[in-house]
């Protein structure tokens, strides 16, 4: 391929995506937690430099490589600077500053297992409970997934000034609480542990639901929340790993079925509708592994019930022989569990299936909590739905017009479309 300046910035937002995490996370491990913007302004310079000399000297054969020998120097002239010797004194940082032990250092930090824990060190510090959980997610987006702040701003349709003000306070509050950069141990890590799921989980579904048309970006937040649970299932330091495989297989599950979810139109098409041949049978395998994988410990959770209902989905043949009696049992012990009313919905379409319209439509209404729901779009297209079989179109259209006057994201005014053109 000729080195065109096309060719040179598509290579350089390919190492960005897929390096810039690990970068930052040896950087950071090096000047410390409170100095992580550094290490984020370290890499960015990097891939500036690069970006700048690749365009006249061309692409290098070994452009990773490079890209880490620019960031190692940067990182070695500043831990050498006079005025900051002081400043980082974590043992990384000191064995920098000295000829003899420099090399060792530096061969040890850039292994591959040991840029996958401080990935994993990363993560448990963009989640320490100082953080704000809307800034951990922000944070996590940054600094382990390479995503600017528009792109961030995009993902989570906010304006790019909020976006920055979450990523301020994140920083501040590591700073003030002085967070290592560390995986904690014992019930401190259980603790976290939970804190992390849920961020990563956040990330997949602002990803998994489309809420804007950016699809690759959408994609890849789904990718990024698997490839960061995928390097917790991999350490050794996690010893109960139950839940992590648990939402690994919820994910891929989930994920497996991502290029079914719209048409050739880009019009949402909902699950009864689906092709499945689309669907990607190697992430359907991946994620049946990772749900008996998940089942070895003997702890259930609610990650565990929502695979396995996803897996009903997967293994089924057609939306007609799906084991709706089975999912919907599921659906019965999750509530005992997390008795939302997100997830009550969720109970109500698969009662549909199994007692009929009329009951799902009874059931609904016994939902108590409808603060959540009054501003969530499935609500009213399940609603709708609900009255469309049991014969009463017109309350099923009023209640899709009224959901046209939600703020509503991305595409689902043509999802509401879709709906009130089938009927």
């Amino acid at each position: 391929m000729p080195n065109t300046e096309s060719s040179i910035s598509n290579k350089i937002n390919h190492l960005f995506r897929y390096e810039y995490g690990k970068l930052v996370s040896v950087l950071t491990k090096t000047f410390g937690a409170s100095h992580m913007e550094l290490a984020e302004d370290v890499v960015q310079d990097a891939m500036l430099d690069a970006l700048n000399q690749w365009e006249y000297k061309g692409i290098p054969d070994n452009p990773v490589g490079w890209i880490y020998k620019v960031a190692k120097n940067k990182a070695i002239n500043i831990v050498n600077r006079e005025k900051y010797k002081r400043l980082y004194v974590s043992e990384t940082a000191q064995h920098l500053q000295s000829e003899w032990t420099m090399q060792p250092a530096l061969h040890h930090i850039f292994t591959d297992k040991e840029i996958a824990d401080d990935q994993l060190r990363m993560i448990f510090t963009c989640c320490h409970p100082a953080i704000s959980q809307d800034s951990q997610v922000a944070l996590t987006l940054k600094t382990l997934c390479g995503f600017s702040i528009p792109e961030i701003s995009n993902a989570f349709l906010t304006s790019e000034e909020n976006i920055h003000k979450r990523l301020v306070r994140a920083r501040k509050s590591i700073k003030v609480a002085k967070v290592s950069f560390e995986v904690p141990s014992g019930k401190a890590l259980e603790q976290r542990m939970s804190s992390v799921l849920e961020t990563i989980y956040l990330l997949f579904n602002e990803g998994y639901n489309a809420s804007s048309g950016e699809d690759l970006i959408r994609f890849e937040l789904c990718e990024e929340a698997i490839r960061l649970t995928e390097i917790m299932a991999q350490n050794d330091n996690i010893v109960n790993k139950s839940n992590v495989y648990a939402l690994l297989a919820l994910m891929t599950l989930n994920a497996s079925r991502f290029k079914a979810r719209t048409d050739a139109h880009n019009n949402i098409v909902s699950l009864k509708y689906q092709e499945r041949q689309h669907w990607d049978r190697v992430l359907i395998n991946r994620g049946l592994t990772y749900l008996e994988l998940s089942t070895q410990q003997n702890n259930i959770g609610h990650y565990h019930i929502l695979a396995t209902i996803s897996a009903h989905h997967c293994t089924a043949t057609s939306f007609e022989t799906t084991d709706w009696k089975s999912i919907l049992a599921l659906y019965d012990h999750l509530i005992s569990i997390d008795n939302s009313s997100i997830v009550q919905l969720n109970r109500v379409i698969a009662i549909s299936e199994v007692h009929g319209a009329k009951m799902a439509l009874n059931v609904l209404d016994t939902i108590e909590d409808t603060t959540v729901l009054s501003g969530y779009l499935p609500y009213y297209t399940t609603k709708a739905e609900l009255h469309f079989k049991n014969n009463e179109k017109n309350v099923a259209r009023k209640l899709l017009n009224q959901a046209l006057n939600l703020p509503l994201k991305g595409n689902s005014k043509l999802l509401i479309n879709s709906i009130l053109k089938k009927y």
